[in-house]
Parts: C-alpha cells; structure tokens; sequence
C-alpha cells in the first residue's frame, strides 16, 4: 500500500488523490462476511434475479470504504482524523466492475485545522456510484 503523509500546510484547496479496486465476487462475499450484511440481492444471484436491479449488486458502502481508503492513506493521509461523511448512493455496483474512489479537498478551516473533500466513487464507465463530503482533522 502506497502511503502519501501531508502536512496540513502542504495541502491545498483543488487537490485530489484516488484509488481503484476490482469489485470481485470473492470481495462482495468476505465483505458481507465482515460486516454482517448478507443480503441476498448480494450474494444469491436466483434472488438478485428477482429483484429491483435484476442481478447481483455490491454493497453500497464498499464504496463508501474505498474512499475511507482514499482519506486515510492518500489525502490527507495517515493520521487524519475522519469528522464525518456524507454518502449519497447513485447507482448499483455491478460484480467484477472497477471502482475508483476520488477525493478532492474543497475547503480548509485553519482555525482547527479541517479540511472539507467533495468524496465520489465512479465506476469503470466513469459514471457517479456515490457522491459525498467528508470532513477531517489533519494534525
């Protein structure tokens, strides 16, 4: 894993970082495993079948955890801390699809030393999975 360790100083509005993952079905089955979500729009593909989307999805929030990836080791990096984050889930993530997780800060309070990030994820087409904000302390 690459690492990108900024000062607070170094970081300025209109910087972005990213990371891409492949969204294996061996992924969806041990995040599932991990956090308990065992819907079966995710892991069986007769019910997926059925369902609103018509196959088998992702989860939302493994997106939500690449751009945690993102925050925690790219912009601003180790030893941030994550204040909060908005998610907003704008279409499915299809299994084996690429995700790329993008991040760019959109302001900085000095006072406390906070950045605000508009967060998205896209997928391998370059269409919005999820649109968010997040808002971290950078010491």
């Amino acid at each position: 894993m690459t690492y990108e360790k900024l000062t607070y100083e170094e970081i300025e509005v209109g910087r972005e970082s990213s990371l891409s993952l492949t969204v294996t079905p061996e992924l969806v089955e041990q995040y599932a495993g991990l956090v308990g979500d065992t819907n079966p729009v995710h892991l069986d593909p007769e019910f997926a079948a059925t369902s609103f989307f018509r196959k088998r999805i992702a989860h939302g929030m493994l997106a939500g955890g690449l751009v945690s990836a993102v925050l925690g080791t790219r912009l601003p990096g180790p030893g941030a801390i994550y204040l909060s984050q908005d998610f907003e889930f704008t279409r499915p993530i299809d299994i084996n699809d690429v995700l790329t997780a993008r991040v760019q800060v959109v302001e900085k309070y000095d006072r406390h030393k906070k950045l605000k990030l508009r967060t998205w994820v896209e997928n391998r087409a370059g269409q919005p999975v999820l649109d968010g904000a997040a808002v971290l302390l950078v010491r």
